[in-house]
């Protein structure tokens, strides 16, 4: 007995073959990116007219105009910067928008990216380590990442910090602002390289404030990031070691990475003062498969399989929550943890802010 084959449809195939194109590009663009800003193309780029690549890469510290040549048509096809004038690839003569210099030149821009290009091409450098784990179930620790990974983390998430946390995001939270505006504790756990603990201490002076994360390299980055505030500390330490009364605990887009998010919250619960709250910032998930299947979804659905998850099956109780585990499976972990409300306060594009308390 033969069975056939389905016809292909051709326009379909077309399609797809068009997408994974587009994909790849992507793909290949993505470091070369980060390699302009670790260069200093953006940088030197942003801050001069229409350029050639040999006036570029002068400007960029002397690199090899040939390299740099190669580079801005990468860039250029991609949108990245501005194609200007000239036929001839040397002469070519390129710039860069107010918004592409946002985009990859201005840390403090909502809008800014390059942390992004950084932390998802280190989380690339474990793909062997991901095809074995694929096959035993294992994890793979956060902290067994490439350097580029706490650092590009802090970058891509410190812009939006910036621009919600102490302005929507804590407002949010019934009586907080008022408390720590105050003076009251304050605990920031999984705090990483510390950006959220700074920006919560320098606009709540009167507030003493503690980033906790388990990672000591981190700590030590934080620990320099924080120089010349009294009001702030750092410590290594486990997502559940919190001790004493806290009047605010921030957990900052680090709750979906922890193999044991139950331990962690119920923790924090435990050391929340009387009208306390926990804050707790997770990445934009859906609750049902279907809702996911659009552009930002894709992006975060790759990144918790490469990140994410990992982390959250690399220690008992392997939990592996992944960043996708949308509003109503962590209200439910909240709740499992022994907090009464547990609801969504605020949102943005990228983020989901949650109130527990």
């Amino acid at each position: 007995m033969t069975t056939s084959t389905p016809a292909l449809d051709e326009k379909a195939l077309e399609d797809l073959v068009g997408k994974v194109i587009g994909d790849l590009g992507g793909a290949l663009t993505i470091p070369l990116g980060l390699l302009g800003d670790r260069l200093g193309l953006y940088r030197a780029l942003a801050g001069a007219g229409p350029v050639t690549a040999g006036e570029l890469a002068a400007a960029a510290g002397g690199l090899s105009e040939r390299y740099v040549r190669e580079w801005l048509r990468v860039m250029a096809a991609a949108g990245y910067v501005d194609f200007v004038s000239g036929d001839d690839a040397e002469e070519a003569r390129y710039r860069m928008t107010p918004e592409q210099v946002a985009v990859f030149t201005d840390p403090d821009s909502p809008a800014f990216v390059v942390g992004g290009m950084q932390n998802m091409t280190a989380a690339t450098r474990a793909l062997d380590r991901l095809t074995e784990a694929f096959r035993t179930g294992e994890g793979i620790g956060w902290h067994e990442h490439h350097p580029d990974m706490f650092e590009g983390t802090e970058r891509f998430f410190r812009p939006g910090y910036l621009a919600h946390l102490t302005t929507e995001w804590i407002p949010a939270l019934e009586g907080i602002d008022e408390q720590l505006r105050a003076g009251a504790r304050g605990a920031d756990v999984g705090c990483g390289f510390g950006a959220s603990t700074v920006i919560l201490a320098n606009a709540y002076p009167a507030s003493q404030w503690l980033g906790v994360d388990y990672h000591a390299p981190s700590i030590e980055s934080a620990r320099d990031r924080a120089a010349g505030l009294d009001n702030v500390a750092f410590e290594v330490g486990a997502a559940d070691g919190l001790s004493g009364e806290f009047a605010f605990i921030g957990f900052f887009d680090c709750l979906h990475d922890m193999p044991d998010p139950v331990t962690a919250l119920r923790s924090a619960r435990a050391a929340l003062a009387p009208g306390g709250a926990v804050l707790l910032v997770e990445p934009m998930a859906w609750d049902s498969v279907v809702e996911g299947l659009n552009p930002l979804g894709k992006v975060l659905a790759a990144a918790s399989t490469l990140i994410c998850l990992p982390s959250g099956l690399s220690a008992d109780p392997a939990t592996g929550l992944g960043n996708q585990a949308g509003p109503a499976r962590t209200c439910e972990i909240a709740r499992e943890a022994g907090f009464t409300t547990a609801r969504v306060a605020t949102s943005t594009p990228l983020n989901l802010i949650y109130e527990l308390r």
